[in-house]
């Protein structure tokens, strides 16, 4: 996943609000959101080359997504996947406070990513750009390849559709997921160095990409309520920007299982 927008308690019917763009290349086979058949409680797209996800939400409202950190020039010996992470939270009971720690204790075993996580109570975010584990409190957040709200021109342009969108009661996700198309590049004198080369940059710089062999594979849209009421849609791309299957689902949280 490349771009992740979210809104934590910034809307007066939802407490979290959700707009991501995973990009991926091609050939790279992925699942469409689903609920898992090995862990019925998580609803998640899944990536079926090291079984993990970028992003998803279970039954009784724990999410969590991932990005990963684009800087070539100082490559990680990853030992394992980083959808893992995000997999592993969404299956387990730990507290998000509790699971950041225990990443951000294990984040030399990984490629470098950013992971945000929630669970009932609050939400934490760890990277290995990061010192040490944030809890996150009420705003709207952007995230793409770098650290939380870099200011890459696609991290800015999407803060503000997203607080634009949070300007409807409710937010629908159809709109979320129209401001996620949005495949305008930025300009030469705005595009970050991460060490890819300047056309690369210009091909990364937009929302939603469309490359040769690479681009936005999936856009996700979720909404979780203060009612407990869940809203997700999930949109496929297909090479070449084409659009493909919107899945949706709806559902009422349930409470959490007690702990073992």
């Amino acid at each position: 996943m490349c771009l992740l927008l979210f809104a934590l308690d910034a809307h007066p019917r939802h407490r979290l609000v959700v707009a991501a763009n995973r990009d991926e290349f091609t050939t790279r086979p992925a699942a469409p959101l689903g609920w898992w058949d090995d862990a019925p409680a998580v609803l998640a797209g899944r990536d079926l080359e090291a079984n993990g996800t970028w992003m998803g939400v279970t039954r009784d409202g724990r999410w969590a997504a991932l990005t990963n950190v684009r800087d070539p020039r100082t490559p990680r010996p990853a030992q394992r996947s980083r959808g893992a992470l995000v997999a592993d939270f969404l299956g387990g009971a730990e507290t998000a406070e509790a699971a950041a720690a225990r990443v951000h204790a294990e984040r030399d075993a990984y490629d470098g990513f950013n992971l945000v996580l929630r669970d009932g109570a609050s939400t934490w975010t760890v990277s290995t750009r990061m010192d040490a584990p944030t809890e996150l409190g009420p705003g709207v957040y952007g995230l793409s390849n770098d650290r939380l709200d870099t200011p890459w021109p696609k991290v800015v342009r999407g803060r503000q559709a997203l607080r634009a969108a949070l300007e409807s009661d409710p937010v629908e996700p159809d709109a979320l997921l129209d401001l996620l198309r949005d495949d305008r590049p930025a300009p030469d004198e705005s595009l970050p160095d991460t060490g890819v080369g300047l056309a690369w940059e210009r091909v990364l710089s937009p929302a939603f990409i469309v490359a040769e062999g690479y681009g936005t594979r999936v856009s996700t849209a979720l909404t979780l309520g203060r009612d407990g009421h869940v809203e997700v849609a999930e949109r496929t791309w297909q090479a070449g920007g084409v659009e493909g299957e919107t899945v949706r689902e709806a559902f009422e949280t349930e409470p959490a299982p007690p702990a073992p």
